[in-house]
This record gives C-alpha cells, sequence and structure tokens, in this order.
C-alpha cells in the first residue's frame, strides 16, 4: 500500500479494502489503517460503517467493485462526474443496471465547463 498511498496517506481513519486473500491490519502515519476484508461487500459495508459510528461511508474502488454494490443497491448516494473524452475500451460502469428498478433517481445534474455532475439518490 505505501507505494500506492505514500508513508502518510491522507485519509487519517480506517480503510476498508475488499481482497480474495487475508493479509494483516497495516497502520501508516497520520492514523491511517488498512483493513483487509475478505468477507465481501456486505462485511466491508458493515465494518466501516461500524466504525464510523454513524458518520458517512464512502465507498471507493473500481468499476467492478462500485458495480457490485449498485447491483444490491448498497450505495445511498452516487456522484458521477462525467467528462467527454475517449478513453478506449474498458469496464463499462452503468451496462446492464437498471437503476430505476433499484430505487435511484436523479437527484441533481449540473452541467459544468469542464464535466458533468450527477447525483443519484436511492429513494426512501
Amino acid at each position: 500500500m505505501e507505494g500506492l498511498v505514500g508513508h502518510e496517506p491522507p485519509y487519517y481513519t480506517h480503510v476498508f479494502v475488499l481482497r480474495h486473500h487475508p493479509r494483516a491490519p497495516l497502520r501508516m502515519a497520520g492514523g491511517t489503517e488498512f483493513r483487509f476484508v475478505t468477507e465481501g461487500i456486505q462485511a466491508v459495508l458493515e465494518q466501516a460503517a461500524a466504525a464510523a459510528g454513524g458518520r458517512d461511508v464512502r465507498l471507493g474502488g473500481g468499476v467492478s467493485t462500485i458495480r457490485q454494490y449498485l447491483r444490491v443497491a448498497l450505495i445511498d448516494e452516487l456522484h458521477l462526474a462525467i467528462r467527454p473524452i475517449l478513453l478506449g475500451s474498458g469496464e463499462h460502469l452503468l451496462k446492464d443496471i437498471d437503476f430505476r428498478a433499484l430505487g435511484y433517481e436523479c437527484a441533481k445534474y449540473v452541467a459544468g465547463e469542464r464535466a458533468a455532475h450527477v447525483l443519484l439518490r436511492k429513494r426512501a
């Protein structure tokens, strides 16, 4: 992790990392501690929510991880910043996910000079 985030990552809290193989927690300068979870997305979310003590939990990761959480509607809000550039092929974040059927709605749309910002929110 050190090579990816430096000696003192900017998180200053516990960071829960979804993994396929077990690994011991990694404590870093500034109070960041990476905890590695192999039991799946629900276990990661439960541990992060417990550590957050009622505060917001933010999800980061690649397309595959985000899609896993979206498919089972475990994301309350999703902020998409869409910039019109061509990157080539890759994983598709929104492919075959029926947001309306999962209970999501477009709560906000802001067109900026360099990107459009879309906030999807799960209906209460």
